[in-house]
């Protein structure tokens, strides 16, 4: 794509990824004239090569004939593989093959005017090998790693034999399909009689062609990888037919919690995604863009680039490229945004979080906070705990009286109502429905597993979403994970006791039972209801309470807090597992609100999102919100109005680079709310103010309300990026009256800094937790 996405800031950053200098942007030297001979590697970064092959562009000068050009690989002519550019620029275009691993020089010369001496440059390439160790950049394979078994793989017959560890690698095999007037998809014969059922589709360009698909599908980086397109003029599996193409490629990436471990089970509806390819685009998958798979987004951001190195090198260079993908295939888009430029041109996350690692740290809080709840309701039948709504005061996230919660071990969860000291029957929070379960898996190093893994490989492996990026994180003296999750300081609460919801003494007793989880070596593991068979000898222990480091005497003695690992913090945002903001391409952050059913994917995540590019830059101009009422039930989905409004976008800002992507959104590229049905309830600048503002609230704040977490809730900022507060004296979070009303007498004072002795929050300083050169304030 020849563009500039965000004025000069997004030039420079698309154009890391083909090794273009800052004023070209991704895909290629720009349309139009050249005034010097420039070598550019379109398939992915030169240092990123992948398989053997790159697809290369030459610029060439004006006043110098394409046919004087000659290309060199390592000494050896391959000019014969470049032809002119098909987009009709001064350039040659041709996918340089045969690469040997490791480094290559690639050269291009044209005859030197006036003198004896061609023009030379050079462009180095680095190639590595599709499916085998080391890999790129994400350190050594994971030693237990348990392959796809046949009866898994969706159409299980195409890959004979099923792949073998460690490599799990599976045969690169091509087959057609095709949509049938019934809606479904049938396997197409080429050369056989054009079948009776076959459908036909109307593509973005316009053009009504056969619903013929051509699907490639194998293994990269030991994932399996699906690209599928439109092919209704031929079926050759050694040249793709484009011909009904728009252009565009699609990374559909899919969300889902797991910890590593596995290949991943493909599944038919992501790699043949109807929506994508009913309009002509091309769709790129991978079982390592799903985080089912995994959460490990370095590996599955360097998957990402071979995959699309695959494509690009095999079937052509797109327009641009579009990721689509829910909840973690949401986070995915921010993170290899910021951390990949150039690997994405644009952006639909749904149902989105700035990134998983800094979803732990209130998710992590979830369980502490129930278990004292539900302490004080079973302590009393007139506890304000045992009314669900009021666990927000302490949670910040959503609580229903009416949502039935889900069921635990086959068990319906009111039954465990009355054992916890709450009556059954409806109601709940968003901790309980949304999150319950999911601090063991990832936090507990005995807990978790993978399809196919053994008796002996569940308890000689480290299952924690810490122990799957060990690569990255690292390991503490204990030989585990290091780990960043820290709540000293926290004062849980702290909002509710400013506004007069809770009282001092309930503040007191929270912070001093809601306690802390155990290093990872103390851990146990988890019982009854996370594993059934316990169920018929023990109670539920439905907090884990088990790993928790709580008080021994009911609060006399204050719980222990957790201090996190800071060389953990360091790592996650050097790795780029932290979303910092950092991303200059267009975003539709679109998501159905589903406050009101305590679903996961709340909604206030979007903004957390926007505050950390305005944190970074001071410019979230390249973001756009969009919430579509739920209530009652998903009735509409606007994401192929997204690909409508982006594709749009994106080819103003093919007509007008220097506009930026601001100054090239269309009409409908805006902040907006849309009703249930579907229909636009408002849009405009102002339509979400009161959230990151104290301006008054706009219509779509007015009509869909945002809530926070449990860390926003004690006083932290609504990214919910602060690993590790600040601390400050208890007497000087009184001297400056951080407690509001409550004045707090000497012995209160004291009392809390038996709870706190190192201090408390001071969420005024916000960078603590992050390594020096990557302060907030430091784009």
């Amino acid at each position: 794509m020849k563009m500039s996405v965000k004025g000069a800031v997004v030039a420079l950053a698309v154009a890391a990824f083909s090794g273009a200098p800052a004023a070209v942007a991704a895909g290629g030297p720009p349309a139009g004239i050249h005034d010097a001979l420039q070598l550019w590697v379109v398939s992915s970064p030169p240092e990123y090569v992948s398989g053997g092959d790159a697809r290369v562009e030459v610029a060439v000068p004006a006043a110098t004939p394409i046919a004087d050009v000659r290309v060199m690989l390592n000494g050896t002519d391959v000019t014969s593989a470049f032809a002119p550019d098909p987009e009709g620029n001064h350039q040659l275009e041709g996918v340089v093959t045969g690469l040997p691993l490791g480094t290559s020089t690639l050269a291009a010369t044209v005859p030197g005017p006036g003198r004896a001496a061609p023009d030379r440059v050079e462009l180095e390439l680095t190639n590595h090998a599709l499916n085998a160790e080391p890999a790129m950049f994400s350190g050594p394979w994971q030693s237990v790693f348990k392959c796809t078994a046949p009866n898994r793989l969706a159409n299980a017959d195409l890959f004979t034999p099923p792949g073998t560890e460690p490599s799990c690698a599976i045969p690169t095999q091509v087959k057609w399909m095709y949509r049938t007037t019934g809606n479904a998809w049938a396997t197409y014969t080429p050369g056989a009689p054009r079948p009776a059922d076959l459908a036909t589709t109307t593509t973005m360009d316009g053009q009504t062609v056969d619903f013929i698909v051509r699907w490639e599908r194998g293994t990269i980086n030991r994932f399996v990888y699906s690209i599928a397109t439109l092919s209704p003029a031929t079926q050759d599996e050694a040249a793709p037919d484009l011909s009904a193409w728009n252009g565009v490629l699609l990374d559909k990436f899919e969300g889902g919690v797991a910890i590593g471990h596995y290949q991943g089970n493909p599944q038919p509806n992501s790699m043949l995604y109807l929506d994508g390819l009913k309009l002509g685009y091309a769709i790129a998958y991978s079982t390592a863009t799903v985080t089912s798979t995994h959460y490990n987004l370095q590996l599955g951001g360097e998957t990402a680039i071979m995959v699309k190195d695959r494509f690009v090198s095999a079937y052509g260079e797109p327009r641009y490229t579009v990721a689509v993908g829910g909840s973690g295939g949401a986070i995915q888009q921010y993170v290899y945004g910021q951390n990949h430029p150039g690997l994405l041109d644009a952006a639909i996350p749904q149902y989105s979080y700035p990134d998983m690692v800094t979803q732990t740290i209130h998710v992590g809080d979830c369980e502490l906070l129930e278990r004292w709840a539900d302490s004080k309701a079973i302590a009393s039948p007139l506890s304000m705990w045992r009314t669900w709504v009021n666990r927000s005061l302490i949670e910040g996230l959503n609580a229903s009286a009416s949502v039935v919660s889900f069921a635990a071990a086959g068990v319906p969860w009111t039954a465990f109502m009355p054992w916890m000291g709450v009556p059954p029957g409806p109601g709940s929070t968003e901790c309980i429905n949304g999150w319950r379960g999911l601090s063991p898996l990832a936090l507990n190093p005995l807990f978790g597993t993978a399809p196919g893994v053994t008796a002996q490989e569940q308890v000689s492996t480290e299952w924690t979403h810490w122990g799957d990026l060990v690569n990255i994180y690292g390991t503490d003296h204990s030989g585990y994970a290091r780990v960043p999750w820290d709540n000293v300081g926290v004062q849980y609460g702290l909002q509710a006791l400013r506004e007069g919801k809770i009282t001092g003494a309930q503040f007191l007793d929270l912070n001093a039972n809601v306690g802390s989880w155990k290093q990872s070596s103390e851990m146990v593991q988890e019982g009854c209801p996370f594993i059934p068979a316990t169920c018929a000898t023990e109670l539920p222990d439905v907090w884990s309470a088990r790993n928790m480091n709580l008080s021994p005497d009911g609060g006399v003695t204050p719980a222990p807090r957790r201090e996190g690992d800071r060389d953990a913090m360091y790592a996650a945002y050097r790795s780029g597992l932290v979303f910092r903001g950092k991303i200059d391409i267009p975003i539709i952050d679109w998501r159905h609100y589903l406050e009101d059913a305590l679903d996961m994917h709340n909604s206030h995540q979007s903004f957390a999102s926007r505050q950390r590019m305005l944190n970074y830059d001071g410019d979230a101009s390249n973001q756009v919100i969009w919430f579509t009422d739920a209530r009652p039930a998903r009735l509409s989905d606007q994401t192929g109005l997204a690909l409508e409004v982006m594709d749009e976008w994106m080819r103003n800002i093919a007509a007008h680079p220097e506009l930026g992507v601001g100054g090239n959104k269309p009409d409908e590229a805006v902040d907006s709310c849309f009703r249930t049905i579907g229909t636009l309830l408002a849009s405009g600048a102002d339509v979400w103010n009161g959230i990151l503002d104290d301006k008054p609230a706009g219509a779509c704040t007015q009509a869909l309300q945002i809530h926070s977490t449990s860390r926003i809730v004690a006083g932290g900022p609504i990214e919910g990026s602060v690993f590790k507060c600040a601390l400050q004296p208890v007497g000087d979070a009184v001297d400056r009256a951080l407690y509001g009303s409550w004045q707090p007498d000497a012995a209160e004072v004291a009392r809390l800094e038996q709870i706190f002795p190192t201090g408390v929050c001071d969420y005024r300083k916000r960078d603590l937790g992050l390594p020096p050169e990557m302060h907030a304030d430091t784009p």
